[in-house]
């Protein structure tokens, strides 16, 4: 295990969490091997080997795609083959009793893995166009001088291009992350409202990355180029993500009554 896992696991801190796009991947990895270890003893008292012959089924095509990936060096499809692998062993050792009561951790645990580029792009596309036209629309309706075709923005004498970073799929990622987190630790009874409460995460990112597109555009307008890029950039990312988390859980608060009523019908079910 140790073998495929820390040579992955170096790449991955390399290529994604030193990127804006997987700095919340650290974070995810420490609080997922906390919820394993949280339910530690109960895993190790039910533990039973699980079926060789399926646990051998699963793992030679996860090795195999890990030994391709690792040899053209695709960094997304190593670390979900190198998981992949690590949960045919921990089947194989622990059994399928073990794996259903940490199905939360095993599952929240792939977050810490990059997604592919082509997903990143199919994902991103429409989320960039729907920003840029929104924004175009709102400042021109404000009088500002502002044109824009796809994901390029002009206003007065600048030109700006919409990334990916600035799209909401680093937001939807990072918050979904830290939304099951929430959900799972304050509402694991209550499935319902979690699913509920999940569905409100892709408009909060989404509406949080179009006031930051906003905000750097209108800076970009009044003090330059060099200032939205600049401090200011990174800043307004951090101080969106963070507005996006506390919108969470004021959708939370907000949705009490909601809670108290699901649970009332579950406990009525049972």
């Amino acid at each position: 295990m140790a073998a495929i896992a820390l040579p992955t696991m170096a790449s991955v801190a390399r290529d994604s969490w030193s990127t804006e796009q997987g700095a919340h991947g650290p974070i995810v990895l420490a609080t997922g091997l906390w919820l394993i270890l949280r339910q530690w003893r109960a895993a190790c008292a039910i533990a039973r080997p699980g079926s060789p012959w399926l646990g051998v089924a699963m793992l030679l095509p996860t090795l195999l795609l890990y030994i391709f990936a690792r040899i053209t060096n695709i960094v997304e499809i190593e670390g979900f083959a190198m998981y992949g692998a690590l949960l045919s062993i921990l089947y194989m050792s622990a059994g399928g009793a073990v794996m259903r009561l940490l199905w939360f951790p095993l599952l929240y645990m792939l977050f810490v893995f990059p997604p592919p580029d082509t997903v990143v792009a199919m994902v991103t596309q429409p989320l960039k166009i729907w920003i840029s036209r929104a924004a175009i629309e709102l400042l021109y309706f404000l009088g500002y001088p502002i044109a824009g075709s796809g994901v390029t923005i002009q206003i007065g004498q600048y030109q700006l291009l919409v990334a990916a970073a600035c799209a909401g799929l680093n937001s939807l990622i990072s918050l979904s992350a830290i939304g099951l987190f929430y959900i799972y630790i304050r509402h694991n009874a209550n499935w319902r409202y979690a699913a509920l409460l999940m569905l409100a995460i892709v408009p909060v990112a989404i509406l949080a990355n179009f006031v930051r597109v906003l905000i750097l555009v209108l800076i970009t307008y009044h003090f330059g180029e060099a200032m939205a890029q600049g401090f200011v950039h990174n800043f307004a990312g951090v101080t969106m993500f963070a507005i996006s988390v506390l919108g969470i859980f004021a959708v939370d608060a907000l949705a009490s009554p909601l809670r108290r009523r699901l649970a009332i019908a579950g406990s009525n079910e049972q």
